[in-house]
């Protein structure tokens, strides 16, 4: 009953018509964010977070959330149109999304996604709401010797799932831990890898850091592409159909618990989400032929899952101060700006901000509803904007970005230094999504193995000893084991079948 009433009171806050209006055209940036191909909900994130600096705290979520749900609805437009995703989430839509408009059913794909996301997006709501106070209590028991390992297992847990080199995401893990760590150590300010510059003694700022890596880095690819052709479409009826969502009702029940299971997992993001999800509804579909060839399941569970990821990458940056995705991280790095320490105390001591995120998701997810059915041919307009022109908006966006949140030319050269390096890591097969994660988490690998070192004396003895150190410490090890030859060719024994 609490927490009804918390999030009653949530969403009576965000009946007010500067709240309605701050939602509404949140949405539709973040919309238009996705729709455009090269530029990513991250990025969107990101430079929003540079421009709700100064605005009340409940408000900058609320546009910050609106942005985050708009850019992975909106990228399913483009990759019904384009078969060229407006976001890495939306690359599962392309197979059966773009057959479908080929097939003259334009508006009815663009229907079908929109179904999907809002009901993955709610059912996704309905978990942050039911699970988040639930693993902030458990998380309660956790000390500083278990979120040192929690936060090595999100790092590793993200190199693995997000690149086919799980090496090259532990390395861009690392780096982002080291990124993390450059500056006043935080027990006794001790200068550390600052060589004797002051600029470095604040350390490397973590919004200026993301606006290049997801910012700065995506122009530089986008504009390193092939040009696309402008898009020309005729599209018909969008009005979901009642009748597919009675058909398809297991298969978006099943996609939304994929979604946000997966969600959870800290730094995989909803592109995992929305194949795992793909990949599930055709292992159990009556008409699994389809499937590539214009199938309403597929398309709808794709869409299902990734926005069903959403809140549930909420989830761990809330309850553990872990987030599950890019732009929750981005997301986390916001709510600390703005006063909220996400993390086991945040249920404790400001238990109405939970409810608060819960309200905002509620709103987003109305808020793309309507702009998926109203806004359909007038949005399309935006895919013939040439990227001459996008482009170097971002860029003056990114510089801007950096340079407002302290006032600092330093944070526009970290911008421009970690987009730049991003962006030949990129090139070379190494996935960013684990920088950002390490970036994120370094400074509380680093608190906590610090704060565990001084509460044992300097005896690294407790890291494996307790529990839940214990048990963390061996996925650690058994994700690192996994990687060798002789461990790997074990496992795909067991695997197999024993023949006789």
């Amino acid at each position: 009953m609490e927490g009804l009433a918390h999030l009653g009171t949530a969403l009576a806050g965000l009946a007010g018509p500067w709240q309605i209006a701050y939602a509404l055209s949140a949405t539709l940036a973040g919309i238009l964010i996705g729709l455009l191909p090269g530029l990513s909900a991250t990025l969107g994130v990101a430079l929003f977070t540079t421009l709700t600096v100064k605005m009340a705290p409940t408000d900058a979520i609320l546009v910050l959330v609106c942005v985050y749900v708009g850019a992975i609805y909106g990228g399913s437009r483009t990759a019904i149109l384009l078969n060229m995703p407006g976001t890495a989430a939306n690359a599962a839509a392309c197979l059966d999304g773009h057959m479908l408009a080929r097939q003259g059913r334009a508006g009815r794909a663009m229907g079908i996604a929109t179904t999907g996301s809002v009901a993955g997006s709610l059912f996704g709501v309905l978990c942050l709401a039911m699970f988040t106070p639930l693993l902030a209590e458990t998380a309660l028991r956790f000390g500083a010797f278990e979120f040192f390992w929690l936060g090595m297992v999100g790092v590793m847990l993200s190199g693995t799932l997000t690149g086919a080199n799980p090496v090259k995401g532990w390395l861009m893990g690392l780096l982002g831990i080291f990124t993390a760590t450059i500056g006043l150590d935080p027990i006794h300010a001790h200068p550390r890898f600052t060589f004797g510059e002051n600029a470095l003694s604040g350390g490397i700022a973590l919004i200026p850091a993301l606006v290049g890596a997801f910012g700065f880095a995506e122009v530089l690819t986008v504009m390193s592409q092939p040009r696309l052709a402008a898009v020309r479409a005729s599209v018909d009826s969008v009005l979901p159909k009642v009748a597919d969502l009675v058909r398809y009702r297991l298969t978006i029940l099943r996609s939304g618990v994929i979604g946000v299971f997966i969600g959870i997992l800290p730094g995989v993001g909803e592109d995992m989400a929305a194949w795992s999800s793909y990949a599930a509804a055709r292992r159990a579909s009556k008409e699994r032929e389809q499937f590539g060839n214009g199938s309403v399941e597929g398309l709808i569970a794709a869409e299902t899952g990734d926005n069903a990821a959403i809140p549930g990458a909420l989830i761990p940056a809330l309850a553990l101060g872990i987030p599950g995705s890019a732009p929750a991280a981005v997301l986390m790095a916001a709510m600390i700006i703005h006063g909220a320490q996400p993390g086991p105390m945040l249920m404790a001591s400001q238990p109405q901000f939970i409810y608060d995120v819960v309200g905002i998701t509620i709103a987003a997810t109305l808020a793309i509803l309507v702009f998926g059915l109203v806004l359909v041919r007038p949005l399309l307009k935006v895919l013939s904007v040439p990227r001459e022109i996008i482009m170097p908006i971002v860029f003056v966006l990114c510089v801007l970005g950096a340079y407002s949140i302290a006032q600092r030319l330093f944070d526009v050269w970290v911008m421009l230094g970690t987009g730049l390096l991003c962006f030949v890591l990129r090139r070379q097969g190494y996935p960013v999504a684990p920088f950002v994660l390490g970036l994120v988490l370094g400074d509380i690998i680093d608190k906590s193995l610090r704060r565990g070192l001084v509460l044992s004396d300097g005896s690294l003895a407790p890291f494996f000893t307790r529990p839940i150190s214990a048990l963390l410490a061996a996925v650690v090890l058994l994700m690192l084991l996994s990687q060798f030859a002789p461990v790997r060719r074990w496992l795909d024994g067991r695997r197999s079948p024993r023949t006789a």
